[in-house]
């Protein structure tokens, strides 16, 4: 879904180890600043003997930021969980009632035909025993979806399996890292992921299979510190831009600004949507030259760009 706001709303996701007790104080202090999202990982950085011990940590870290919320006025982010199977989302969302309206949903790694009906059927009995929504991003980073033979039947069976929750699936993300990790591929800080052909064409097929109907998030940027990493950074956010991202999972809260300054929408961008959606339909032209007169605006043409960068600016503002 695309349709409102909040499915263009979760902007820079900046992944935490779910083990990790210090956040708290990050989160009440505002350390991150107040346009983020957060996302607790149990998969790829924990270890596997350590999995109990992690959640148990993040429980008591989440009920430190909701019992805080009636002591401190702070920015709440979305707050969502990586989670490594189907049975850990059903179980943790049992564990985690008594903190359950800070928590936005779950995030499903190595969404995959195997996987998917059961992460759909327990995200569906997740949001029966609740009184809002938890929602539920997928990632795209599976072998899977590598072979050309097969990776259209896959991309369109896992679309039409999320039809039953669609309203309920916020973005579609990809993972460009484990995507990359298959064929031995690494980037520099000068060089965008969208360079590298074979994974620059699966996002594409993501894009043109999902796009019309959900907003898909930007892959994640491994540089934080050191040269070249936030112009290598700016960089890749306009090709996420030109290829159809909206948003992009961060490792480090360095990124987080750059990623909200980029996709702050261009004031005069922002007017031509405006005269778009404010189209007087009983005229007898649908095409006009902007107030600057430097470009055609199109009603009939525009009209899904205006909307989209209507949401953008709300999410995250205007630059001149």
């Amino acid at each position: 879904m695309k349709d409102t706001i909040l499915y263009y709303s979760v902007g820079a996701l900046l992944y935490c180890p779910a083990n990790n007790e210090t956040v708290v104080k990050f989160i009440l202090d505002q350390k991150f600043g107040c346009n983020y999202s957060l996302a607790f990982c149990l998969e790829d950085t924990i270890q596997d003997d350590c999995v109990l011990d992690a959640e148990n940590k993040l429980i008591n870290t989440l009920e430190q930021i909701n019992n805080n919320r009636n002591i401190y006025s702070f920015y709440l982010p979305k707050i969502f969980i990586r989670v490594r199977t189907a049975e850990q989302m059903l179980h943790l969302s049992e564990r985690l009632k008594s903190c359950s309206s800070i928590i936005t949903g779950f995030i499903i790694p190595k969404f995959s035909l195997e996987n998917a009906d059961s992460y759909i059927q327990n995200l569906m009995k997740i949001n029966e025993r609740f009184s809002k929504p938890v929602y539920a991003m997928p990632i795209y980073e599976s072998a899977s979806i590598v072979d050309l033979r097969s990776r259209y039947e896959i991309l369109y069976k896992l679309k039409d399996k999320l039809e039953a929750i669609q309203e309920l699936v916020l973005n579609i993300r990809v993972g460009g890292n484990d995507l990359c990790h298959l064929f031995g591929f690494r980037r520099h800080n000068h060089e965008s992921i969208h360079q590298i052909k074979p994974i620059s064409n699966i996002f594409s097929d993501i894009i043109t299979v999902y796009g019309m109907e959900y907003v898909i998030s930007g892959p994640v940027w491994e540089y934080y510190n050191g040269t070249n990493w936030q112009q290598g950074l700016e960089k890749e956010l306009e090709d996420d831009k030109l290829c159809g991202f909206i948003g992009k999972t961060v490792i480090h809260p360095n990124q987080i600004e750059v990623v909200n300054e980029s996709y702050k929408v261009d004031v005069q961008d922002l007017a031509d949507a405006k005269a778009i959606l404010n189209w007087d339909q009983t005229s007898n032209s649908l095409v006009a030259g902007n107030i600057t007169r430097e470009r055609m605006n199109e009603y009939k043409t525009h009209t899904n760009w205006a909307f989209q960068t209507i949401m953008l600016a709300n999410v995250f503002g205007t630059k001149l």
